[in-house]
């Protein structure tokens, strides 16, 4: 991953997909493998959730701000137990327990590509409530509405400055 990330310019051209806008691109898929490129808008971040596989994941472009999340007893909210930022170039192990939180903490676009070892769609997960930190099932269709609702705010805020 550290190879693939360290020549931005060289990626392939299907990174450019979502170039101009936040969301998810499946570049692979498959029972045992999942390779996503990962944009996420300015400012836009991800509530605490698992993904139940080992993950690698290694940034582009811009920079990734994750807080690691230690689970607590049975009912009781999630308490922090570490952070990472990543920046372009770098790249990290997620372990397969690992629960973690999103930030793209800058006024631009962040790229990462996402691998993850297993189907990352058929997998029961969880995420977190921001507020609370309760857990609750992973809702798929959320995640697509905060990517879409993000990408209104960016665009409204990048027609505004224009």
């Amino acid at each position: 991953m550290s190879n693939v990330v360290s020549a931005p310019p060289g990626l392939s051209p299907v990174l450019s997909e979502l170039s101009d806008q936040a969301g998810i691109a499946t570049l692979h898929h498959s029972p045992e493998l999942t390779i996503l490129n990962v944009v996420w808008a300015p400012y836009m971040t991800v509530p605490p959730h698992d993904h139940l596989m080992w993950a690698v994941i290694g940034v582009y472009t811009g920079r990734e701000d994750n807080i690691f999340w230690r689970r607590p007893e049975q009912g009781a909210p999630l308490e922090a137990a570490g952070a990472k930022a990543l920046g372009v170039r770098d790249a990290t192990p997620l372990g397969a327990d690992i629960v973690h939180s999103v930030t793209n903490p800058i006024p631009r676009l962040t790229g990462a590509i996402h691998v993850y070892g297993g189907d990352f769609f058929c997998t029961g997960r969880t995420q977190w409530d921001p507020e609370t930190l309760r857990a609750r099932e992973y809702d798929a269709q959320w995640t697509m509405r905060h990517f879409a609702e993000s990408n209104a705010r960016w665009n409204a805020g990048v027609a505004a400055s224009s």
